[in-house]
Order: C-alpha cells, then structure tokens, then sequence
C-alpha cells in the first residue's frame, strides 16, 4: 500500500520552529504477504496453527493437573524434577507463548501495512498564547478579590497546608516510633543472656568445648528458642533471625585475641553472629586455614581470627562477637548478650562502640 503523509495548517504556519527541513517518509516496500496471495495464505495458516496449539496446551495442562500424580518424578539423567510441575509449566507457558507469537505473526504480515506521518506541533506555547494566559490570571485574581481579602487568602493557605497533616498523622500506623527506647529493646536485642546454653540449630544438643575440634565450624542458637518454637512461632523467627551463631574452634597460637576480649573465647573457641553486617545474609562459608568466613550474597570476608574484622568486601563492621564461657558441666554458655546491635546498619545506629583495628 502506499504510505500517505498528513500535512496540515498548523504544519505551515510554524516553519520557523523547525530549522532542519522534513525529510519526509522513505519509499515504502511492499510486503511479500502484500503482493502474493499464496504466501498471505500461508501466513494465516500458520496464525491459526499457532492458536489451535495453543487451545490445545490449554487443554492439556487441564488434563495434566488430574491425571498426573503429585509425587511422580521424572529423570532426565542426574536431574530430577516432578512431573506434574514440569509439564504445567510447560503447557501453560506454550499457551501463552504461542498466543504472543500469533499475534506478533498476524501484525507482521497479515495486518493493514499503511504508514502514516503524524505531525507534532511545538511543544512549548507561542508567545501570544503566554501573553493570553497571564493576562487570564491576573483577571482571575482580580475577579476573586484576594487583594482585598487578605485574610481568606491567608486561612486558604493555611486550610490546604493543614490538610495534609491527617495524611502525615496515619504513617504513625506503620508501627512504633524507632526512639532509642524501642530500638534498644527490639532490634538492639537479642535472647542471649548470662547463662543461656549454645546449642546445635538442628538437633538442639548443648555444645560441649571439648567436642569441638580445631578448624571446625557450628551452627549455633540459644537453648531457649526450642521452647520459644513451639509456644509462639512468630517470635521464634524473629528472635532467631537475631541471635543466630556461627562457632569456631581455632588454634590459640595462630590467631589475635585484643585484652579486652580475652575472656570471652574458651580455649580459641569463638562465638561470632551469623548475620553478615552488609545487608543481614546468614554466612557459614568458612576457609579454615585463612580463619576467613564469607558471606555468599557480595563476597564480605571476616577475619574470625582477629576479632571478625572485615578484609574484604561491602560490609563496613566486623561481626559481633558473643562474650562466651563454660558452665560447670563443661557446656558453652553466653556471659552476656551481644555488647552492639547484630546484623546490617541504620540510620539510627551508634557504631561508636563496634571493635576496629587497632582496639585493645
């Protein structure tokens, strides 16, 4: 079809805003489709197969979802993957997939191929056009005697400032106030305490100090989560997303321990929290030779062997560390909570107190 190109007064009339003459529409090429009946023929063909594929993927996943048992698994080598997941994605996601392709198919080649230039107009107004709008304005402001008024003027602004106040008011909904109070009685708090037992995170056992070996690592919560998990699982999550350990036996010798922490490690035995300082990423990566741990989510790198200072990576604080002892049995147990907040920054955080190089 011939293209057409749309000229109007407008057009004419503003020349001086376009310095680059119009170039106009190039030569338009036919379609194949557009001069050969055969291949529009096997154009439509193909729209109307895709669509009928598609109503039959449709008909399929119906059937699929019935007839194939939930607990049927294929393989496909060493993978595996159930069945009926595997094939409802597959005829859903071909329904609609060959839908998208049949209309992409019959807007390319079967439907109206005219080409049509639409003229744009300035964007910014003419000069008489602002002349008349503030002329407009200043007959407005004068028809509403503002002038005169001045105190209407004054309690109209100050109504529709007042009026967004009730919308500033219900974000108080979003939860507490984060006042130093709160802060340190929630985030700023975990559920370790004096006396409070390091246990297995799985099977829940005390850890005993003379069952850990050297170079070993242990995943590690406080005693009183498991009966926390069953009375309110809620506050469960929460107070372990907190107080997750991770816990490492190295050789006294090779690794620094600052005076003001001597007692708070058992025989190179250190308690560090699980939460990575970067963005709150559980890490237990750990190369035991370097004594480094990383995070898997941006590469942070914690020296547990000094201290859990950062060597490398985005987190900007080292890893607390839980102060720890043995209790009489040999077990290992907390001697307080953490000494800083565990877990990434915020604006409200006073890092003052989190240990650096150089600390004693």
């Amino acid at each position: 079809m011939k293209s057409t190109e749309l000229e109007t007064t407008d057009q004419m009339d503003q020349v001086e805003y376009h310095p680059i003459p119009d170039p106009g529409v190039e030569e338009h090429v036919e379609r194949w489709t557009d001069v050969n009946q055969h291949a529009a023929n096997r154009a439509a063909r193909q729209v109307i197969m895709m669509l009928g594929l598609s109503m039959l993927c449709s008909l399929a996943f119906v059937v699929i979802y019935f007839a194939v048992d939930k607990r049927e698994v294929l393989n496909f080598g060493p993978l595996h993957s159930n069945a009926q997941t595997t094939l409802l994605g597959l005829t859903g996601g071909l329904a609609v997939l060959l839908i998208g392709f049949s209309c992409i198919h019959w807007a390319k080649q079967l439907m109206n191929d005219e080409e049509v230039v639409d003229v744009r107009h300035p964007i910014a107004s003419t000069p008489e056009d602002q002349a008349e709008m503030a002329e407009a304005w200043q007959a407005g402001v004068s028809d509403s005697g503002i002038g005169r008024r001045k105190v209407i003027g004054g309690m109209l602004a100050g109504a529709a400032g007042l009026v967004a106040i009730p919308a500033v008011v219900t974000l108080a909904d979003m939860g507490p106030h984060p006042g130093k109070g709160t802060r340190a009685a929630t985030i700023e708090k975990t559920v370790w305490a004096e006396g409070v037992k390091l246990v297995n995170d799985i099977t829940y056992k005390p850890i005993k100090a003379s069952d850990m070996e050297t170079g070993q690592l242990v995943n590690a919560e406080p005693e009183v989560l498991e009966h926390l998990m069953h009375e309110d699982p809620v506050a469960y999550q929460r107070a372990k997303a907190k107080a997750a350990l991770i816990i490492v036996r190295m050789d006294p010798s090779s690794i620094k321990v600052p005076e003001s922490r001597k007692d708070w490690q058992v025989n190179g035995i250190l308690a560090y929290s699980k939460i990575c300082t970067h963005v709150g990423c559980p890490i237990s990566l750990w190369e035991q030779k370097s004594h480094h741990l990383l995070c898997p989510c941006h590469q942070s790198t914690f020296d547990l062997g000094d201290s859990g200072l950062v060597v490398f990576g985005p987190a900007a604080r080292a890893l607390p560390q839980l102060p720890i002892t043995t209790d009489a049995e040999g077990y290992l147990i907390a001697k307080s909570d953490f000494t800083v907040p565990v877990g990434p920054s915020y604006f409200e955080r006073d890092s003052r107190n989190d240990f650096r190089k150089g600390d004693n």
